[in-house]
């Protein structure tokens, strides 16, 4: 079970690392309208504030799920609990306020659609923060497994919005767009919270 876990976090980590690289990081070097593109140019703080704290937090996540580096260098994993807290609070404020500028351009439902990815990766990242600070340990675990499948639902929506399947059902992005961000986070999140809830039963 310990060589599984190793596995799935490190291709876990290996999936966020491709995509900061292809996705994330020529936002900011190679800063311009040409990259940004009218849909973006006119909100380009905002996006690159949305996008700095989402790759510094799935980044840094990996990391905080690896026991031996955590009882090791704990001190570094409680500053990169910090760092990724305070990542996703940016990132997370950011999504809102494109949610019902940028977004909107498209349609309404993927305006909302990215509200309610918004809302949870926020929630998901205080109740963390809070569970933490009253000292309860196992739950600030589950919160944070809970807040880092929402960051991973990024990765995941380029997947499936990008997959062949996906574009012969939906041809248009209108409709694509906004199925694949509801998929790629609530789908996760719920077999996520049926391990988390099946581990207590044993």
């Amino acid at each position: 079970m310990k060589y599984i876990k190793t596995i799935f976090l490190a291709l876990i980590g290996l999936s966020a690392l491709y995509f900061v690289i292809d996705r994330a990081l020529p936002y900011i070097y190679n800063f311009g309208f040409e990259q940004f593109s009218k849909y973006y140019w006119p909100n380009r703080w905002w996006l690159v504030g949305h996008l700095s704290g989402g790759m510094t937090a799935i980044l840094i996540g990996p990391f905080q799920f690896i026991k031996s580096f955590r009882n090791r260098y704990l001190k570094t994993h409680r500053l990169m609990g910090k760092i990724y807290i305070i990542a996703i609070i940016i990132a997370s404020l950011c999504a809102f306020y494109m949610s019902f500028t940028v977004a909107l351009q498209v349609n309404i439902a993927w305006s909302l659609s990215l509200f309610f990815l918004a809302l949870p990766w926020l929630i998901s990242v205080l109740m963390a923060y809070r569970m933490v600070r009253l000292k309860r340990i196992p739950q600030h675990r589950e919160w944070m497994i809970r807040s880092y499948v929402i960051t991973f639902a990024f990765v995941l929506f380029r997947f499936l919005n990008e997959s062949s399947i996906a574009n012969s059902l939906m041809e248009k992005f209108e409709e694509r767009g906004p199925t694949c961000i509801w998929l790629s986070w609530t789908i996760p999140l719920f077999f996520t919270e049926v391990i988390l809830q099946w581990n207590k039963k044993r």
